[in-house]
């Protein structure tokens, strides 16, 4: 049982109440069958006899445990019924008067219940017409007319035979009503298991066709034993009993081996799946589909699901066959949200209820599982927008290196040598002064490429002045027509804010200018409520995408981690439409 697997702490109080009593009911079922085997020792009845109680400690002992493995279905109740009954018919045959009349007049009941259960395997119901006529009619067969075996048998019991002539006719008259109807109760419920095995789930079928065919042989055993094999072997009463009662005890030994081999399959109560689900270290070692089949005690249970968001595929199980007459479907639904679906076998489980109660937590099982593969596809997003980030901080500081390395550095020691051939030009003082002049444009030249590094890295116009002030700056000095357009009222926003977005609207444009042949550019900045939008549109070749350059990902990294959204549409020779959208709240 997958419950003690993942830890018997889990087990319901209810579970343990009906096994507490069940216990006791098996004990005081032992007590019975003894002292009814020594009240039929000490008169001295026939071994035979004793065979009735042998019987209904059978039928008992596998209701149990049929009742142990379903504890919501009826087989294992009407298994122990029944094998209470043929206690009641052993004490027929006792000499204490009360009892013998008692057991007289239910000395058919062991049939009528026997019927019963072969018509409500496995379910524990009654699901056809031809059931509900056939078993409460095996129980007028069995109790009413056997009311002229104890009411004119000339042997009868004193507290209940009438005083009537010809007593012995009339009861053998009774006999034979009954049994010619006991004939057609046998009948009918033969002919019910041969359809059933035919309708079999081919999973089952093996195991289901061994169990109806025994079935039938015996309920047969009762006619065709009285009245063929009987006469025509010459038994006597005693050996015709023995026989019949060896055929009828082997009943729930068959039903038995048939639970044993999953037909029968143990159902775990729902507490019990909610605490498996609640366990964080069996979701990894039992796959849902395993617990739920072992909740409803169904092994053809299926569990479809509405999309593979955030599921694991190992738990996916195919199409399974269209709800029919032995097929039933329940959604699985999450807050409105259908999940998936439950398709079970109505036999084992006639009723829908305790299928959506599983349903219920099965939902909320499978939306933990979505929300975590959601979380740890999150997580892995996160860890890699950060490694791309560091990434391009890498890549930033190697180009500031780069350049202070082939522009300033070289300007630098250009500058040193220059002034080092001015300090040679003593010999010749007059050209000193064109040296000089020479001199001062170059370091202005070093100083505007400087400025244009740090304006580069972060603007000055963006520290000092915000971000429309910067825009301004860069739509200024852009060499292709270029349009500034602000709607509303943009707050002072925090400086990585302010950064992240001034950055979109610099790579928009130096793409634009580089990529895209613009003839034109728009930069577009709103507000809305609480979100900043940039959009930056060109008449260029399109064909952009955020993947494809090391610029735009490093954009859209950037806007990630603030929470925001940049989407880049740019169709073939459509132009290209970048749109970033970024909370702003305003700084304290």
């Amino acid at each position: 049982m997958w419950a003690v697997r993942t830890g018997a702490q889990h087990r319901s109080g209810l579970r343990q109440s009906l096994l507490r009593a069940l216990t006791l009911l098996a004990l005081a079922t032992v007590m019975l069958s003894l002292g009814e085997t020594a009240l039929l020792v000490e008169q001295g009845a026939p071994v035979a006899f004793w065979c009735l109680g042998l019987t209904g400690l059978v039928y008992v002992a596998c209701g149990l445990v049929a009742w142990t493995r379903r504890p919501g279905n009826r087989t294992g109740p009407i298994l122990v019924l029944a094998g209470l009954s043929w206690f009641m018919a052993a004490a027929g045959n006792l000499s204490v008067p009360s009892l013998a009349a008692a057991g007289t007049v239910f000395a058919s009941a062991p049939l009528a219940f026997v019927v019963w259960l072969l018509h409500a395997f496995p379910s524990g119901q009654l699901r056809t017409t031809v059931s509900r006529v056939t078993v409460p009619a095996a129980f007028v067969v069995a109790v009413l007319l056997q009311a002229p075996q104890y009411l004119f048998a000339a042997s009868g019991s004193p507290q209940v035979t009438l005083v009537i002539a010809d007593r012995p006719a009339l009861a053998a008259q009774g006999l034979a009503v009954q049994a010619a109807a006991g004939v057609l109760v046998m009948l009918a419920t033969a002919w019910v298991l041969l359809q059933r095995s035919r309708r079999a789930p081919a999973e089952q079928r093996r195991v289901l066709v061994l169990f109806y065919a025994y079935g039938i042989l015996a309920v047969l055993c009762i006619p065709v034993g009285a009245n063929v094999l009987s006469p025509l072997l010459g038994w006597s009463p005693l050996t015709l009993l023995i026989f019949q009662l060896t055929m009828l005890a082997g009943l729930p030994v068959a039903l038995l081996l048939a639970m044993l081999q999953g037909v029968f399959a143990r159902t775990g109560d729902i507490e019990e799946l909610g605490a498996w689900i609640a366990d964080p270290t069996t979701q990894s070692s039992e796959p849902l589909l395993t617990a739920l089949r072992q909740t409803l005690g169904d092994p053809s249970v299926q569990l479809q699901y509405q999309s593979d968001d955030g599921l694991p595929g190992s738990q996916r199980t195919p199409e399974g066959p269209a709800p029919g007459e032995d097929r039933a479907s329940v959604e699985v639904d999450y807050q409105g949200r259908t999940l998936g679906m439950i398709t079970y076998d109505t036999d084992l489980n006639p009723d829908p209820e305790p299928v959506r109660a599983a349903a219920t937590i099965v939902a909320i099982a499978l939306e933990n599982q979505r929300l975590s593969a959601e979380l740890r596809t999150n997580q892995a997003a996160l860890q890699v927008s950060r490694e791309r980030l560091v990434e391009a901080g890498d890549r930033e500081r190697r180009g500031i290196a780069q350049n202070l390395h082939d522009g300033l550095q070289v300007e630098l020691v250009l500058l040193a040598l220059q002034a080092q051939q001015m300090a040679e030009l003593r010999d010749t003082p007059e050209a000193l002064p064109e040296a000089a002049t020479q001199l001062r444009v170059r370091i202005d030249d070093a100083a505007h490429g400087l400025r244009e590094l740090v304006s580069t890295v972060m603007p000055a116009a963006l520290l000092e002045r915000g971000l429309l002030t910067a825009a301004e700056d860069l739509v200024d000095r852009m060499p292709l027509p270029t349009t500034l357009a602000v709607h509303g009222t943009v707050p002072t926003l925090t400086p990585i804010v302010g950064s992240t977005a001034y950055f979109v609207i610099a790579e928009a444009l130096a793409n634009a200018v580089k990529h895209a042949n613009a003839r034109r550019i728009a930069v577009d900045i709103s507000r809305v409520e609480q979100r900043l939008i940039i959009t930056v549109t060109d008449d260029g070749i399109g064909g952009a995408a955020p993947g494809q350059g090391a610029g735009l990902r490093g954009l859209a990294d950037r806007v990630d981690v603030l929470g925001g959204c940049l989407v880049v549409d740019s169709p073939v020779g459509g132009g290209t439409r970048l749109c970033a959208d970024l909370p702003c709240e305003s700084r304290p």
